[in-house]
């Protein structure tokens, strides 16, 4: 089993020692869905199995839990660190072609630079409907998250290298925390942790994350119906297009003191 860190000696400039330094483990992922190949990311190993589920519910592919019939890491001899994941769908529940290619493509794009994976904010929207009447947040209770987030990234503290995505009720208790090299496995993983939990959609709990927030991980916390989301980082443009559309509520550039609201649009 490969661990999510990993120590090799280095030597220090500012000390002029060697000594030991602890990294992130990246690895690749390979998704099958019913022995067929879907998608390969590069991730920190740890909770496959959510992010194989996050990723096939944030993509539209599957619906909730009852649409899994297994899900299980594959053992093969030629891959030793148990790198690949197979999904079989319960009976009656196929792939779609056109979604099963569109998922893939998304994958390639977005899982390292964030780049758009759909062509229109309309294609979104069919996909996954604008939000009714969603449960609204004081702003300033959720520029106090990141914080919180913050204080419990284990693995952050020790490398400096993995991106954090949480769920938080509607309380401020912490749900899940999940780290990830990639910002889109981390929040594939919160929301595949809810998935197999059985409590899908995740319209009762705000994301927090701990980077910037792009477009593709506002569509995913729309599939999951998820009303707000908090980023330390900056939004870009597009993902603030969507998330107004959507009717999601958005608090971002959050820094001790306070954020900026970026939807609903100000009036």
């Amino acid at each position: 089993m490969v661990k999510p860190t990993l120590n090799l000696a280095v030597h220090r400039l500012a000390t002029g020692v060697t000594e030991e330094d602890t990294l992130v483990v990246e690895e690749p992922l390979e998704l099958r869905v019913g022995g067929r190949s879907l998608v390969v990311t590069m991730r920190t190993p740890g909770h496959d199995r959510e992010l194989a589920a996050g990723f096939l519910y944030a993509e539209g592919l599957i619906d909730g839990p009852d649409d899994l019939a297994a899900l299980e890491k594959v053992s093969d001899p030629a891959d030793p660190k148990d790198n690949t994941v197979d999904v079989l769908l319960a009976s009656g529940i196929r792939a779609d072609e056109e979604r099963f290619a569109s998922a893939r493509r998304a994958l390639y794009a977005s899982s390292a630079c964030g780049v758009c994976g759909k062509a229109t904010l309309e294609q979104v929207l069919q996909i996954a409907a604008p939000l009714q009447a969603p449960r609204r947040f004081d702003p300033a209770w959720l520029a106090e998250l990141p914080a919180q987030l913050r204080q419990a990234q284990a693995t952050f503290a020790a490398t400096g290298g993995l991106h954090a995505a949480a769920l938080f009720d509607a309380q401020g208790r912490l749900e899940v925390l999940r780290e990830d090299i990639g910002r889109h496995n981390a929040v594939d993983k919160v929301l595949g942790w809810r998935l197999l939990q059985d409590r899908a959609p995740v319209d009762d709990a705000v994301l927090v994350i701990s980077g910037r927030l792009g477009f593709e991980i506002v569509q995913k916390a729309l599939v999951a119906r998820v009303p707000a989301i908090v980023s330390v980082g900056a939004p870009s443009s597009l993902a603030i297009r969507l998330a107004r559309e959507a009717g999601q509520q958005v608090v971002a550039f959050v820094r001790p003191g306070g954020g900026n609201v970026y939807s609903p649009e100000p009036t």
